[in-house]
């Protein structure tokens, strides 16, 4: 039952997302005068539709994302056998995706993944407002580590590590975790109003303490990567106090923290795949989102169904988050590739020829494709065995 609720929650929010994604597309495009032939919300047969100013506007059965499809979006590269195509350029004359500039190009191309994070600061807004912000207040300095040693006690808020400024307490696990290497860590750390600065070197994790924490993650755990200790890590000794309510402006201004923590954590995480501290076998597609959002509901379920969709908003954020940055990838065939093309478009003042351009997105288009059946069949491995 659990699994099939985080199905119908991965289809609903997964839809959505690339709903937002498309109609970034679409609205850009129609400020910037580009006839858009169709945009439809889900994909299959027609519910209903309905045109207005050429423009065709449906809704389909498969409410799995969308599409917005745009006049001389392809390539500009036109099948003369087309008639009915042929003459909606002659119609539409000046309102081709390709005929206009490259700034406008470049806006319609950004508009979906920003679109993307948009959506992540609207939901970060209503999650904030309903279950508080996870502020970086002490709850418990733990007994024989730096932190205590050092006389950072409860109710004590970490302001900063290493100049490093920490508005939530994922700041510094982001910061542990991708930026400190070794040696002594400046904490400066809020006590009634007043700053304090404290100078600690973090105790590493032994390789018992990871052995038994993954030992721990195994149990329940379909994940056969959980089989594998833990990477042992630097600790300082700090337990957080639960989520704050704060004030409307506050909850803006985290807000808008919280997408930029996603694009920083998304960026650090691709660049350990690149360097290779992390492993394809890492990724995971809808599948994986499947089986995330599952486990969401069993382990959350017995708070409320409040405390469900408060964690499906967090999910959706972070997936939101990450479908932008993905798609700015200079990959061919993603909004980042056909994004690149209009650089050097921009910087050489000339197109790249059409035919190169489509040679080099078909080809990044057939990568994408063996990508994305990898990761399909690596999902279904970690969710079956």
């Amino acid at each position: 039952m659990d699994t099939f609720i985080g199905l119908i929650a991965a289809i609903f929010i997964l839809g959505l997302l690339i709903s937002v994604h498309e109609f970034g597309h679409f609205i850009v495009a129609k400020r910037n005068g580009v006839h858009v032939i169709e945009f439809n919300i889900g994909f299959g047969p027609t519910i209903v539709s309905k045109t207005i100013n050429g423009t065709k506007y449906s809704l389909r059965w498969i409410l799995f994302g969308g599409a917005c499809q745009m006049l001389g979006a392809d390539l500009g590269l036109v099948n003369e056998e087309d008639e009915e195509y042929v003459n909606l350029l002659k119609e539409q004359e000046g309102k081709s995706f390709s005929e206009k500039s490259v700034w406008a190009r470049i806006a319609i191309l950004f508009a979906g993944p920003f679109f993307n994070f948009l959506l992540a600061f609207v939901l970060a807004v209503v999650l904030f407002a309903f279950a508080g912000v996870d502020t970086p207040r002490v709850g418990k300095a733990i007994d024989d580590y730096p932190a205590q040693a050092a006389g950072i006690e409860t109710g004590d808020v970490i302001y900063s590590v290493n100049g490093h400024r920490i508005l939530t307490q994922r700041d510094l696990q982001l910061y542990m975790q991708f930026n400190y290497k070794e040696g002594p860590l400046t904490v400066v750390f809020e006590r009634d109003g007043e700053k304090h600065t404290v100078e600690l070197i973090p105790k590493l994790q032994t390789q018992e303490m990871a052995d038994e924490e993954a030992k721990n993650t195994v149990q329940g755990s379909k994940d056969a990567d959980a089989e594998k200790p833990a990477v042992p890590r630097p600790l300082i000794g700090i337990q957080y106090m639960g989520r704050e309510n704060v004030g409307a402006l506050s909850i803006i201004r985290l807000s808008g923290h919280e997408v930029i923590y996603w694009i920083r954590a998304t960026i650090k995480s691709l660049g350990m795949l690149f360097t290779g501290k992390a492993s394809v076998n890492d990724l995971s597609g809808p599948v994986g989102i499947v089986d995330i959002m599952g486990n969401t509901v069993t382990e959350t379920k017995s708070g409320g169904i409040g405390l469900v969709l408060l964690n499906f908003i967090n999910l959706a954020i972070l997936f939101s988050v990450n479908l932008g940055i993905m798609n700015l990838l200079p990959i061919p065939a993603l909004d980042g590739g056909r994004l690149m093309f209009c650089f050097i478009e921009a910087i050489r003042r000339k197109p790249v020829s059409k035919e190169k351009e489509m040679y080099v997105t078909l080809a990044g288009a057939l990568l994408l494709v063996a990508l994305v059946i990898f990761v399909f069949f690596n999902d279904l491995r970690k969710f079956f065995f």
